[in-house]
């Protein structure tokens, strides 16, 4: 399998799309600007206690509180509240091994026996804010690297339940036995089987000087304060995506790419060719053909092979997915028959759709009744196998006899949400506009302003694909005429995201050519 990842880095956000021979799988989109991500590190102060609740809201800097329950907290958390308190009022880092766990926290106990209000504690959001919810806590600290997770006051070594071999198993705990530091546990990770000691020893190193970086902002600054963030949006999901599978990472961005490029040497230092700057004017995602694989993908009705299809609804409880067959049946095939192959289908878009969407919570499927309970065991058991390459932990319950299977899914961000209506920019959603065999016309009007008022010899015109057709189409083309009639360099692009009579205009270097065109055709619009 062909496994890639596009990264497109605009002013205001970052997405990434991780593509499966050409097919998009997964979807992340973050604001540049955005706060709170999950991993990073805090000093709260405790703003309310909710004993009904067992449960405490602790102020991290968001504009909602954050929540902590009381199995939040962690069984070391007296340990680490002294270990806080001691950097507060002292101005100094203990050694962390004289912190010992004898004072484990009890499973029923009441977090009003553990918090006050406006005791600062140290938190690590494990939850992003989603909808009217702020961010979700916890005081079980925790640092990850590539092939790490560093945890402090702790003193287990846990290996993931992936890698099988007892051999391997043993050796990484034996060498991580030898490195560690006590009074911190570590989880290894998957992708760490066969690293040799050196490796894993130097990724040791880098997670304990960033965890004292972060102790060491504790005694400069008051609550709320970010100690430690994670690293770059970007590189935190390449980090959690990559593995030797990958093929190539398309960057068209140069400080991000130089990050990922930079990481990606570091840790793979055989794979960092894989790493490509793209330098196009034709908008990354319109080159992978991930914007077309969006609009089709995320809206309300999903088209599933054969004419049936997908009605994913969202409400604030769950999540509900009706199957359809659409004009499959055919008379010569059996009803159940049909009913397997088409839900058989659908549960291949379904589990596609969980991760594009990364939807989370509870969700009900509707699939098509069939009366077999072999054929009711072997859709389960498909949905089971197709869920597997799924990061998001999750569970799934056999058909009930009312034909729905129930499947839960962890997320930790809020949905991402990708227009797949538009209003059209022409008649601002009023149904009426100028007539499109004059948008020919207009468009000449401003490229003759532009070339005989301004002076431009050179332009790039962005353009609907359909628009592109119909300026392009054939030997004397509009495109063809224009140049001739102006005598001037001209390159037409189709861009997949505008819409129908959208268009945009680019100088020499590729900057947008505002155009006040009221000066051009007295319309008094500005493009």
């Amino acid at each position: 399998m062909n496994n890639e990842i596009v990264v497109d880095v605009k002013e205001q956000d970052v997405s990434i799309a991780l593509l499966a021979d050409k097919r998009l799988v997964e979807f992340n989109r973050t604001d540049k600007d955005f706060a709170f991500g999950v991993g990073d590190i805090y000093l709260g102060k405790v703003r309310k206690i909710m004993p009904g609740l067992n449960a405490a809201f602790v102020n991290v800097g968001s504009d909602k509180d954050a929540f902590m329950h009381y199995l939040d907290l962690g069984r070391n958390f007296s340990a680490l509240t002294k270990f806080t308190n001691v950097i507060l009022n002292e101005k100094r880092i203990p050694d962390i091994s004289e912190f010992n766990k004898s004072n484990e926290l009890p499973k029923d106990g009441q977090v009003s026996d553990y918090l006050t209000v406006g005791q600062e504690v140290l938190v690590q959001i494990v939850k992003e804010p989603i909808s009217t919810k702020g961010p979700r806590l916890t005081s079980e600290i925790s640092i990850a690297g590539r092939y790490l997770v560093l945890i402090p006051f702790s003193n287990s070594i846990s290996v993931s339940q992936k890698i099988k071999s007892k051999a391997e198993r043993n050796r990484l705990r034996q060498l991580l036995l030898s490195v560690k530091p006590a009074n911190f546990g570590l989880i290894i990770r998957t992708v760490a089987e066969g690293k040799m000691v050196a490796e894993l020893d130097g990724e040791l190193r880098v997670l304990l000087r960033r965890w004292n970086e972060a102790l060491s902002k504790i005694a400069r600054n008051s609550s709320p304060k970010l100690l430690l963030g994670e690293l770059d949006r970007s590189v935190s999901i390449v980090r959690d995506l990559f593995s030797p599978d990958y093929h190539a990472i398309h960057v068209n961005d140069r400080d991000t790419y130089k990050e990922i490029y930079d990481y990606v040497s570091l840790i793979s230092p055989d794979q960092k060719d894989i790493v490509k700057y793209y330098d196009s004017e034709l908008p990354i995602f319109d080159t992978f053909n991930v914007t077309k694989q969006l609009k089709s993908s995320m809206g309300r009705v999903v088209s599933v092979k054969n004419g049936a299809y997908l009605v994913i609804e969202h409400t604030e409880a769950l999540h509900v997915i009706d199957v359809n067959s659409g004009n499959r049946f055919k008379l010569e095939e059996g009803q159940e028959a049909v009913a397997l192959e088409v839900n058989m289908l659908a549960a291949e878009e379904i589990a596609r759709q969980l991760r594009l969407r990364d939807i989370g919570g509870i969700i009900i499927v509707d699939f098509i009744d069939m009366n077999k309970a072999a054929n009711r065991k072997a859709l389960f058991d498909r949905m089971e196998e197709l869920m597997a390459p799924d990061r998001a932990r999750h569970n799934i319950l056999p058909l009930s006899k009312f034909g729905l299977m129930q499947i839960t899914r962890h997320r930790v961000r809020p949905v991402v949400h990708v227009e797949t209506e538009e209003m059209c920019p022409t008649c601002m959603g009023t149904g009426k506009s100028q007539p499109s065999i004059l948008f020919a016309e207009s468009l000449e009007d401003k490229i003759d302003f532009l070339v005989n008022r301004r002076g431009l010899k050179r332009l790039h015109l962005q353009v609907h694909p359909y628009v592109y057709a119909y300026i392009t189409k054939g030997f004397y083309s509009l495109k063809w005429r224009w140049r001739m009639k102006y005598s001037w360099r001209l390159q037409v692009m189709p861009i997949q995201s505008f819409s129908f009579l959208q268009y945009r205009f680019l100088d020499s270097e590729r900057n947008e050519i505002v155009l006040n065109t009221a000066a051009a055709d007295g319309d008094g619009a500005v493009v």
